[in-house]
């Protein structure tokens, strides 16, 4: 499996890979701009390729970038909604220049308008990002979700139907995050429970479509919609959910990602990495 964490990229870009290693990650997530705004400043050339030699170096992948929280492509306001979809497509685009294959989303909260008119919402605006090629072949990650307040993405079935309606179906998958999951109603805190889930994941979207994981555990329990996120066998899964994961065949080679909280010494990433591998058989 390749282990990594949410790396801050504060300082630059490339600064995220000497932290992953601090840490003693495979790979890394990141933001590929402050969070926080709307849009980044364009990205030059000689900031794309210290981050190029930086992945070089550290032989750090496969990359995944996770956008913006200010995005709502589910947005039932037209102004919001045309900011979602600009801001997301430079997302894509920033993906693309630094050479990252895996760009994570939430589908968006649809704040009242309700579930069907959000999810069609979210695929008339990822259609219009993919019909004009924005990205090039940058994959969407759908997270699952807790499914808190208004937020889409909290059942297979929302995920399935994005899918199902891109004009570019190749351009989508899923990044499975397991607190999300539980949350949301979905057990995978003993084998047998891991095993019905995954089979229903299967049943309803299909395991090829899974690129990554977050790897988080919850400080809520089973079907609270509630998002907590904690250390690796601190929350409600517990260690048992977690080595079912990292010893399951069919998702060797996926970037498995921490997004637990941490302090600047990364001790809490190092611990949590150390627990996940102590975990695989």
């Amino acid at each position: 499996m390749k282990f990594g964490a949410h790396m801050s990229i504060s300082g630059g870009l490339h600064k995220a890979f000497a932290l992953g290693e601090q840490a003693g990650c495979d790979t890394i997530q990141i933001f590929s701009k402050n969070q926080q705004q709307w849009r980044g400043k364009p990205l030059g050339d000689a900031e794309i390729a210290q981050f190029k030699a930086e992945q070089q170096r550290t032989g750090f992948g496969p990359l995944v970038v996770h956008d913006s929280y200010l995005i709502n492509l589910a947005s039932p306001k037209d102004d919001l909604w045309e900011k979602s979809i600009a801001a997301f497509g430079d997302e894509l685009e920033r993906c693309a220049a630094l050479g990252i294959p895996y760009l994570v989303t939430h589908p968006g909260a649809h704040t009242g308008a309700g579930e069907a008119a959000g999810l069609a919402r979210e695929i008339t605006a990822l259609n219009r990002l993919l019909d004009a090629g924005v990205g090039g072949d940058v994959v969407i990650l759908l997270e699952t979700t807790a499914g808190q307040g208004t937020c889409l993405g909290y059942r297979f079935e929302h995920l399935a139907e994005l899918i199902a309606g891109a004009t570019h179906p190749e351009r989508l998958a899923v990044c499975v995050d397991t607190c999300h999951m539980l949350a949301a109603g979905y057990d995978i805190r003993t084998p047998e429970a891991y095993t019905a889930t995954f089979a229903e994941f299967d049943r309803v979207i299909g395991l090829g479509k899974i690129k990554a994981f977050h790897l988080n555990d919850s400080q809520k329990d089973l079907g609270s919609r509630v998002d907590r996120h904690t250390h690796i066998g601190a929350g409600c899964i517990g260690l048992e959910g977690f080595r079912a994961i990292v010893n399951d065949p069919r998702f060797q080679g996926l970037p498995m990602l921490l997004e637990t909280p941490k302090g600047d010494d990364l001790a809490e990433d190092i611990a949590n990495l150390a627990r996940l591998r102590s975990l695989i058989a």
